[in-house]
């Protein structure tokens, strides 16, 4: 799953330092209780630096689905994008990773790590900003999983920059059989995808109000079924 619109603002850009922190509230239980125990909000801090040589982006996301709130999921992205030539093509390298604590607690996980290497191409075009990006994937299960990944993401600025359309979609593949009991007799790769459009209004200097709409298949389900869930939000610039 990969994450928002700063990354490929180093192509337009000679220097850029960003840090912001996020507080959204999640409603997948009020639009799909079948498959969601409880609404919960969700912490994000994202760190990004960058310059038109390259980029540094580390991203942390604490989901509160534990009892009484506590932190249940934690998820972390550290991506570092580099050039050393005129054409703006990134090299990128990635990783990412995380754990979820489940009720009863036995039943605990990984997000298993990923590691990524690929390339990315920022462009310009009619005021918005974009980014393309492909790679091949690493993933260390038991029986470890060699995949492709695609991304693309945008951002684009209204009145000003006080209103703003983001957001991202990726595309990727993982090995159906992990080497596990429970994926044991699964043959062939399983396609996902995610996305995330966003859209913030800024209330004040640093401060601004939106919401975000998580769109998955084959990510939170096994299920060949896409799943929409809404979240509204607080956004501090640090």
């Amino acid at each position: 799953m990969k994450y928002y619109i700063l990354i490929l603002l180093c192509g337009f850009s000679n220097c850029l330092f960003c840090q912001s922190l996020e507080l959204n509230y999640d409603f997948r239980h009020s639009i799909d209780p079948g498959r969601n125990s409880k609404n919960y909000p969700s912490l994000f801090f994202e760190y990004y630096k960058g310059k038109d040589s390259g980029s540094t982006l580390v991203k942390v996301q604490s989901d509160l689905i534990g009892e009484k709130n506590n932190m249940g999921k934690c998820y972390m992205q550290v991506s570092r994008s580099f050039r050393f030539w005129k054409p703006k093509i990134f090299l990128q390298v990635e990783y990412s990773g995380g754990l979820g604590v489940t009720e009863p607690k036995e039943y605990s996980y990984y997000l298993t790590n990923a590691f990524s290497i690929g390339a990315g191409h920022p462009f310009q075009w009619q005021g918005a900003f974009f980014n393309v990006y492909s790679c091949y994937t690493y993933s260390p299960y038991k029986k470890p999983s060699h995949d492709v990944l695609f991304s693309f993401y945008w951002y684009k600025g209204f009145l000003n920059y006080k209103l703003v359309f983001a957001g991202d979609f990726s595309v990727w593949t993982r090995n159906k059989n992990q080497g596990d009991a429970f994926t044991a007799g699964l043959t062939g790769k399983r396609g996902s995808f995610f996305a995330e459009p966003q859209l913030w209004y800024k209330l004040f200097k640093d401060l601004s109000v939106g919401t975000r709409i998580n769109c998955y298949y084959h990510v939170v389900s096994y299920d060949n079924v896409f799943l929409i869930y809404p979240a509204v939000g607080l956004k501090i610039k640090l």
